[in-house]
Order: C-alpha cells, then structure tokens, then sequence
C-alpha cells in the first residue's frame, strides 16, 4: 500500500487559485485536476461523510451539519460521534483488505470514537463555573498530551469566532505532521479551515481575502513538501464553494407569524420550542430542513416557503428523494436559498427578545448554523474595550458572558450549501497521481474510490 494524504482546504475553487496561491497554482499544473459536483447540502458534515463513504446522505445519513433529533425534541449541530454516520468509512474497506493499513484523521468531522487508528479532533473542557478552557480529544489518549506538549494548546478560540486567523489551521497542519513521525499512518485525513472566515465574511472580494489565501498557500507548501519527502501520494481537495449573498433569509419568522412556530419565553427571552411547534426550520447555510408535525400541512407549508423572496426551491417527497436526501433525519420539506441568499436561524421578531445565545459564540445552543458568530459590531467603537474588560474579570475569577456577537444577518456576505451556478465555484480535487481522466467533473460520492485507487498502487 501507498502511503497517501488527503489534504482538504475549506472554500478552495478553480476561481480562487491564482496570484495569491502559487504554490496551489503549480500543484494543479503539474497535477490532474478535477471539479468536484457538490453534494446536497453542499457543507461540511455533509461532504465529508460523502466523500469518506462513497455513499449520499440518504445512505449514510448526515444530511447536514445538524438536524432535528425526533427522539429528543432537539436540534443538535456539531455533533462528534462518528457512530452518527451510518456507513463504512473509506479506512474501514482498506483495512479490511490490508490488517497492517493504518489511518490518521486530523479534524474531519465526527472524529471522535470512530476506527480510525489515530485522531484528534477539537473538544474544550467545559467547566463548572461556566468557563471554555481549549483543548482536544485524540485517540490513542497519549497523542493529545504529546502532540500539545511539542506545540502548545490548539487555538480553539482561533478556530472559530471573531478571533479566527491562520494559527488554527497551522496547528492542525503541524499536528498531522507530529503524528506522523509518531505513528507513520498510511493514510492521513487533514483539515484547513482557514479561508472558510473571511470568504463568509467578505464573500469574493480579493482585496478582503487576498491575505488568507496567501496564509493558506503557504501551510499548504509545508505540507506538500513534507509529505513529498516521504514518497506520499498527495490529493488536495475542497468540500464546497463559497459565493457572494446579499440577502439574508428568516424563515422561522414567517413559520411563526404564520402560527406554526412555538416560543417559550424565559427571564424575558424567546426560546423555540421545537417539539411543541407544527413546523420550524433548521437553517443550514443556504439550505434549511423544515420539520412538520401535522403531516397535512405539508403542501400548505410548501407553498407559504416557496412565496419568500431568497426561496428559490422547495423540496417534497419525490422531489427529496432525488436530491439522495431521503433519510429519517431530513426535513419533511428541504428549503434551498437563490444564488443570492442564505438562511438564519432567527425566530425572534424583537431584537431585544433574542435569546441570550444570539449575542454569543454557542455552536451547540443555537438551533440552526450561525456565521455571525464571526463577527462583533462594526458599529461599536469600544467592542475591543469590553472585550478586554470581560476577558479581564475572568481572569479575576469573575463570572461573565461573551455577549460581542451582533444579530445583524446583513453582515454575512459568503454563504454555500447549494449548487453553484458556475462550475468555477465547484470544489475541486487535484493530485500528484494520475488518474483516468474520463470526465472533468466528478461525482461526490467517487471520491472515496478515488482515495483508495491512490493507497492501493
């Protein structure tokens, strides 16, 4: 078997490669190329498990990053478990056909209690008092406490929030090397989110994001060039496109308005209440599932969702089934934005109501995706200030709340989960192997063909 590294960097097109992305640029010269067809919902969970399956989400049933659990009444995001996704993982076949095959995953998604040989995936410690101290989880155990020991915490908080810069994806980048001088795995999984901030901050503006693809080109070279030196076949892919929106989409609004939607209302804010609501919607990026409960509503809900300008489709029955979405876990109805638009997670018609987790950086409270989590006020002139201030109490021992995130939607100007208009917004695959060159364009689920062909030599 061919020692093999997938290395997968968040956001990467065809359209973005250029003068910012040399080293990228001479990758894909000297390599074969490949567009990738997005799967449906184009997001991370989604794609990844697609990709390291083979199989769509009807099959293996991430059917976004998050979705409703029926059992619990709750909308659940960023789950961990990789019993979550419910196919073989692309090291499960190879190990089957070669005992001595090992992987390493480093920070692909449900990464935690899965067969991979080694992995380390983000998982803060939570603590009584309420604070968030960084950290992560590994499997073997041992290879957290060395791998921190050579380079230090893993920046959570530059991982996500209004702190992210290019240290978090530098430090997945140098532990998937401490790994392998570890362990040497035959395939290794890794993970740069880096240009995935500013592209939804700023959308394609190139004067905003030419920095972070130069940043990314660079970790992308140091990883290249190691795993050369090591005789390792290497595939550069990317999981979706990011585009330009303009719009903002509140679809839990007009549920509510429309008398579907259940508030519980606690301390003077606004909760919803999913199990106790006829319908509300899971915002995902720019695709949303839409949970009934008085299945004869179905069509009327339908045709009240496809009335909103930003809505550009409305999925059902058939209509699901040939996206590969039918599974337990998908929506009754699946909501997909226009080109131009996105979907929040907003179910408040008050700004004052909003929940207490609307102003906060909460991935696992919030009922839907939130980008503004990115973002403070461009507005406040002392949001720098109170964040010293709140940063500051804390570690005075004080308890306080990192209430810096604005509700303004209008902030985000790059979304994804669609399928792009231009195949230059497709995610794309590109090695130093050679592979059959039948088609320019690749399904999702070949990917994990693709993995395998370049192991087994």
């Amino acid at each position: 078997m061919k020692k093999t590294v997938v290395i997968n960097v968040v956001g990467l097109t065809k359209r973005l490669i250029g003068e910012h992305t040399p080293f990228i640029k001479s990758f894909l010269e000297k390599g074969t190329f490949n567009y990738i067809k997005p799967v449906l919902p184009a997001v991370t969970c989604s794609a990844q498990s697609t990709y390291l399956t083979g199989k769509w989400p009807s099959e293996h049933g991430v059917v976004g990053n998050g979705w409703y659990f029926k059992e619990e009444c709750e909308v659940k995001f960023w789950r961990q478990s990789n019993k979550l996704v419910q196919q073989p993982k692309v090291w499960d076949v190879l190990k089957a056909k070669n005992p001595d095959f090992t992987c390493a995953n480093h920070f692909w998604w449900y990464n935690m209690y899965s067969t991979a040989d080694y992995s380390i995936t983000p998982r803060p410690n939570y603590l009584a008092d309420g604070r968030k101290i960084p950290d992560i989880y590994s499997h073997p155990a041992d290879l957290r406490d060395k791998v921190q020991a050579t380079l230090g915490t893993f920046p959570l908080f530059e991982f996500w929030g209004p702190r992210t810069t290019i240290n978090s994806s530098q430090w997945i980048a140098d532990g998937a090397m401490e790994t392998d001088k570890l362990h040497d795995p035959t395939l290794t999984f890794i993970y740069l989110p880096h240009l995935d901030y500013n592209l939804q901050r700023y959308g394609l503006d190139f004067d905003s994001i030419a920095k972070d693809l130069r940043e990314i080109d660079g970790v992308v070279a140091e990883l290249v060039n190691y795993y050369e030196n090591q005789g390792a076949n290497i595939v550069l892919l990317s999981e979706y496109g990011i585009t330009n929106v303009n719009n903002p989409v509140h679809l839990n609004r007009v549920l509510r308005k429309n008398g579907y939607l259940s508030i519980r209302t606690e301390r003077g804010l606004e909760l919803l209440d999913a199990g106790a609501s006829n319908a509300f919607s899971v915002a995902d990026h720019q695709i949303a599932h839409v949970y009934v409960k008085d299945k004869s509503s179905i069509m009327a809900i339908k045709n009240l969702l496809q009335k909103i300008d930003g809505v550009q489709q409305v999925l059902s029955g058939t209509e699901i089934q040939k996206e590969h979405l039918q599974h337990e876990r998908c929506g009754d109805l699946v909501v997909l934005a226009d080109k131009d638009s996105w979907f929040t997670y907003y179910f408040w018609m008050d700004d004052a109501k909003a929940p207490d987790y609307a102003r906060m950086v909460d991935i696992h409270k919030k009922p839907g995706y939130d980008p503004v989590e990115m973002l403070t006020n461009p507005k406040d002139k002392f949001v720098t200030a109170k964040v010293l201030w709140k940063l500051f109490k804390k570690r005075l021992g004080f308890r306080t709340v990192m209430n810096i995130i604005p509700v303004d939607a209008t902030l985000i100007k790059g979304s994804h989960g669609r399928i792009p208009e231009d195949i230059e917004d497709y995610p794309m695959l590109i090695t130093n192997y050679s592979i059959p060159q039948e088609e320019a364009m690749i399904k999702a689920v070949a990917v994990r063909k693709i993995i395998e062909d370049h192991v087994i030599k």
